[in-house]
């Protein structure tokens, strides 16, 4: 699937639900995700972070489709490596 399949399912299945709650409170939700996220990485549990991870990639498209964003289109910023010093990997800081 690819990032705008992923976006416009999560769209087909939250988006009236989630326009509804508005950006603030969607972001409020993405952020409760992201704190479960961090439980499970630190628990070094597998299982909890494959889904925790499912579970802030769909807010985190969720608000890019409320705030009309197509994500694959936001992504392209990196497609040339770190928008910063344009290497691939990273090189800012290494002086």
């Amino acid at each position: 699937m690819t990032l705008s399949e992923f976006q416009n399912l999560i769209r087909r299945i939250y988006f009236e639900k989630d326009s509804k709650r508005g950006l603030a409170g969607t972001f409020m939700w993405f952020s409760e995700e992201v704190g479960e996220l961090s439980r499970a990485l630190l628990l070094k549990d597998r299982s909890k972070t494959e889904e925790e991870l499912a579970d802030v990639a769909a807010w985190l498209v969720s608000m890019a489709s409320i705030a009309g964003v197509e994500i694959e289109e936001a992504v392209k910023k990196y497609e040339n490596g770190c928008p910063k010093c344009s290497s691939i990997p990273c090189r800012c800081g290494e002086r």
